[in-house]
């Protein structure tokens, strides 16, 4: 193991321990700087965008369409949770797509909820590593390559996007050359170095395009909501490109991060300014109403742990 491969995961395993008093502090400390962020983020959005006609899109609304964005996105983590699935096959566990869909939720949960604690990624590792005794360096690269199969798909998608938008002044061959050679150097490290999670690796990252294809059509339904007749490519183009910007978890779930990244690319493509900060906001909410139905699990633990598969000794996990 690498020396920062060590260090990634010490700090994982770090997480999963009881937690001390400075622990503690440092938790909160760190809920309370995002929250500053988030809300520094979206006074300065609010600054050149006035809110009330945010809210009037809102409130005026068809919401047949919110509904079908907001089943578009419940949909997009269905898949989400069947992509996770594949990299869990990778070594060795293998989970009922039913208990891992109910984790899937109460670490969605965590990430927007208590994103200053543990956080919905260490959780799963906590749960595996403490129900499979399995090593938390297993479960962590299933999880970061889960993650990177998304920012694959991301990519891949922004590639075809770019050939839809005049105001890009640039030859298809340069980002699809790029992504190409990116996508090759992906693999052969993966394949090269962490072999045992190529074993379902194409299925995956299929996987990850249906789950990236539905977040875009979740913004398409959004768009469809407020009788919209305009390009769809720059508004899709920049919520993939503030998908990206929401890697570095500085703020609460991403928000004021979206709406900053939005506001910004007004500048560059011919998108309202209005509608630019409405569809980052109206999306964050949807994945907040979709994360809130993972506290379920948290009030009711023993509902979680029914659909905790036991492991047979033939399917045992093997160490390293």
């Amino acid at each position: 193991m690498t020396k920062i491969e060590e260090a990634i995961v010490n700090e994982v395993e770090e997480e999963i321990k009881p937690k001390t008093l400075k622990a503690k502090l440092w938790d909160v400390t760190k809920l309370l700087l995002k929250i500053c962020v988030t809300s520094v983020l979206l006074y300065f959005v609010f600054r050149k965008v006035n809110f009330s006609d945010v809210k009037y899109r809102l409130f005026h609304a068809n919401y047949w369409w919110m509904l079908a964005a907001l089943l578009s996105f419940f949909a997009s983590m269905i898949a989400s949770s069947w992509r996770l699935l594949s990299f869990f096959r990778s070594i060795d566990l293998k989970l009922d797509p039913r208990f891992n869909f109910r984790l899937y939720l109460l670490g969605l949960f965590y990430n927007f909820l208590l994103p200053g604690g543990i956080g919905g990624d260490g959780y799963k590792i906590y749960l595996l590593n403490k129900t499979y005794k399995l090593p938390a360096k297993k479960v962590f690269w299933a999880i970061m390559f889960d993650r990177l199969s998304g920012l694959w798909a991301i990519g891949l998608i922004i590639v075809a996007l770019v050939f839809l938008i005049p105001q890009i002044d640039i030859h298809i061959t340069i980002p699809l050359g790029i992504f190409v050679a990116g996508s090759a150097i992906y693999y052969f490290v993966a394949y090269r170095f962490f072999k045992e999670y190529t074993k379902y690796f194409f299925e995956a990252h299929a996987k990850a395009l249906l789950v990236q294809g539905l977040q875009v059509l979740t913004i398409i339904f959004i768009l469809f909501g407020q009788d919209f007749t305009a390009k769809y490519s720059p508004y899709l183009l920049s919520f993939l490109i503030s998908a990206l910007a929401t890697i570095i978890p500085i703020s609460v779930g991403g928000a004021g991060v979206r709406e900053t990244v939005f506001t910004q690319l007004t500048k560059v493509f011919p998108m309202d300014k209005t509608l630019a900060v409405f569809l980052p906001g109206t999306f964050y909410l949807i994945s907040l109403i979709v994360a809130l139905s993972g506290i379920y699990y948290l009030l009711r633990p023993s509902r979680l742990e029914e659909g905790l598969p036991k492991m047979e000794k033939s399917d045992s996990v093997k160490l390293s």
